[in-house]
């Protein structure tokens, strides 16, 4: 098992400054890597019925694969020797991630996806230095010792699990100052509860009137981070784009902007891990919609899908479920809110129809309390609660329907 655990660094001035001169030199050999990359990229390609006669082929070189650009940073050190300041197996992760960029751009990803051309990263663009290996025990304390960084202080505000090492470690400047991420890893893996033993399942259905439906009439409601923070956010934004271009006060309204942005960001995924654990920890397995959420954010509600943040979570709610030994299943959402959860008739309704009322058996609850039924019910493979189904919800304004057995 795996897990990753952020803590905040207290770098002096001396450290940062140190920092920051590692990610200028490493961006450099990045952008150097890469370009040698597209280098035997457009030398090495050509048209089926290209000719020498007719146009000019350059000769092949050797693909510069990991391993070849590796070799070259022993002969890296000799010519620029201020390189010898960083830990070589840092320098070997900066190889490796123009490796992974460029695979992703020609061959894809394991699923055989491919992504868009690498770039070139600026300043603003590389962030990160991985030790992709530290010593037995690195820390003591709150300090942290970091091969030929030296030592560092974090804001050490949780233990790292008994039974598990410390495998990784991600220096990330982001717009509030340095971060470390450790990864850690158990060998132990957790037993997955099957589906037969569970007692007490749930579904859920997301939404944007409530952040989610619970199948048990509950709901959790959805805070908009980002709309509440909007008027905050435009006024900081308004002052980067009066402000003259490369003047220090821009540079302080970028900063100030990125903070604003971070805590937005932070306070939300703060709440996606406290509900994630609410539902673990009150349910052992959690039906949720297989949502298309990309598709959902090139809609008119796309502000509003992404302000919800439903991939993060449904993420987080997967992982932390993982590590627990629960279940979490992804269901087809199609007609979850039109079929009547008690007799399976469908029943079709538009949008702003917000209360489901079966004509066929008298049914009648909240249209999202329904689909989460559906959900739960597609996810387990048969009516968990018959009696929940038959029971009539109380609705604010709507007469209670008798309920008929199927």
């Amino acid at each position: 098992m795996r897990a990753a655990y952020q803590y905040k660094l207290r770098l002096t001035k001396s450290q940062k400054a140190e920092a920051e001169k590692w990610l200028d030199m490493l961006r450099y050999q990045y952008n150097y890597l890469l370009a040698d990359r597209f280098n035997w990229y457009e030398q090495n390609r050509c048209a089926i019925n290209s000719c020498p006669l007719v146009c000019y082929i350059p000769e092949p070189r050797d693909n510069p694969d990991y391993f070849s650009q590796k070799k070259s940073l022993p002969q890296l050190k000799k010519e620029r020797p201020w390189y010898g300041a960083i830990h070589s197996q840092v320098l070997q992760d900066c190889v490796k991630r123009v490796d992974l960029a460029f695979k992703r751009f020609l061959k894809g990803d394991c699923n055989g996806k491919k992504s868009g051309r690498p770039r070139f990263k600026s300043q603003s663009r590389y962030k990160s230095f991985t030790f992709p290996s530290l010593s037995k025990s690195p820390i003591s304390g709150n300090i942290l010792t970091l091969p030929k960084f030296g030592k560092v202080k974090m804001i050490y505000h949780r233990p790292i699990p008994e039974g598990f090492k410390i495998k990784t470690a991600t220096i990330t400047r982001k717009a509030d100052g340095y971060y470390v991420t450790l990864s850690i890893q158990d060998d132990t893996v957790p037993e997955i509860l099957p589906i037969a033993s569970v007692t007490n399942p749930v579904g859920v259905d997301m939404g944007l009137k409530s952040f989610l439906v619970k199948s048990d009439g509950s709901e959790v409601p959805i805070p908009q981070y980002y709309r509440k923070a909007q008027k905050r956010l435009k006024k900081i934004q308004k002052a980067v784009s009066r402000s003259k271009k490369g003047s220090k006060n821009r540079k302080k309204a970028i900063a100030l902007l990125g903070k604003a942005h971070k805590k937005v960001s932070d306070t939300r995924k703060d709440f996606h891990f406290k509900t994630a654990k609410k539902l673990l920890d009150n349910h052992d397995l959690v039906a949720h919609e297989k949502l298309n959420i990309k598709g959902l954010a090139r809609t008119k509600l796309a502000k509003s899908v992404l302000d919800a943040g439903w991939g993060q979570f449904l993420s987080i709610l997967s992982n932390k479920a993982e590590n627990a030994g629960l279940i979490t299943k992804a269901v087809n959402p199609r007609n979850t809110s039109q079929n009547c959860s008690n007799c399976g008739q469908k029943v079709p309704k538009k949008l702003k129809d917000r209360i489901h009322s079966c004509p066929h058996c008298g049914y009648t609850a909240d249209r999202d309390v329904n689909a989460a039924k559906n959900i739960l019910n597609l996810a387990v493979g048969h009516p968990v609660s018959s009696k929940a189904c038959r029971a009539t919800e109380p609705l604010g304004g709507v007469g209670k329907k008798p309920a008929l057995s199927r």
